[in-house]
């Protein structure tokens, strides 16, 4: 696609039938497109759409450093949920043409999270409750927090246990109910290696942390969007965006994983 806003893909949601989806890029826009499939469910070709510009909370352009947008989650009802992670905060859009954000209260630890480095990955259950996570935790052993905003607050709902140095960078929530996490780890020259971590959400937080994906180094891109859903067949499907930072030498690319159990 010959738009130089194309690429920084870092959010991604896929429809019921995995045949349409909607990318945000960490540059402030919002893409929706649509994915061709074979007889097999694979994917064969997609198409993009048109790139819209995200709008600040008086309609207006996002300013600097309010528009790395990295995380994204769609309500059922049309709602469009966006976290950042520059200015740490997120937002709602009434529909995909995000004309006008409402700026959701914050938890107090948001003002003391890193720049570059904080609500990367965001999530919305059935319930409506909405889960991100940032990408550092505040030290090398320390778990990751979960927030989680329902009835109008933010809670600290769960602590994901750090494994091997990946850092958190998107999330879903799957028909299964379940949490999924994607995790990139990078190596410098050798590219970056990726993981998708599946946990059951209870009352009390996270349970059961299943390893569904682990790659190599240089395996794939720099995967940050990830959309978790159930195919016809009944498998639950892994679907990824890589986000190319808008430098020549990455590149953009979905992925796609069937998890087999």
């Amino acid at each position: 696609m010959q738009d130089e806003a194309f690429g920084g893909w870092s959010g991604l949601e896929l429809s019921p039938d995995g045949k349409t989806f909607v990318t945000i890029s960490d540059k402030g826009s919002i893409l929706t497109g649509r994915i061709d499939r074979d007889a097999q469910g694979r994917i064969v070709s997609v198409a993009a759409g048109t790139i819209r510009a995200m709008r600040h909370t008086d309609g207006g352009t996002l300013p600097r450093y309010y528009n790395d947008s990295e995380g994204l989650a769609l309500a059922p009802d049309g709602r469009v949920f966006v976290s950042f992670e520059a200015m740490h905060r997120v937002v709602e859009y009434a529909n995909a043409s995000v004309e006008r954000a409402t700026t959701l209260p914050a938890h107090p630890n948001f003002e003391k999270l890193r720049n570059n480095s904080s609500l990367e990955a965001l999530a919305i259950g059935p319930d409506g409750a909405l889960y991100t996570v940032p990408e550092r935790s505040g030290g090398a052993t320390r778990p990751f927090p979960v927030y989680r905003f329902a009835d109008g607050d933010w809670t600290i709902f769960a602590r994901i246990p750090r494994r091997d140095d990946f850092l958190p960078v998107g999330a879903d929530i799957g028909p299964d109910g379940r949490f999924y996490l994607l995790e990139r780890l990078f190596y410098g020259i050798f590219g970056f290696a990726s993981r998708v971590r599946r946990f059951d959400i209870t009352a009390d937080g996270f349970t059961n942390e299943t390893e569904l994906l682990r790659t190599k180094a240089g395996t794939h891109d720099n995967l940050e969007g990830l959309a978790v859903w159930r195919d016809e067949a009944g498998a639950m499907r892994l679907t990824m965006i890589s986000d190319n930072n808008f430098k020549f030498f990455q590149t953009t690319e979905f992925v796609e994983y069937l998890v087999t159990e």
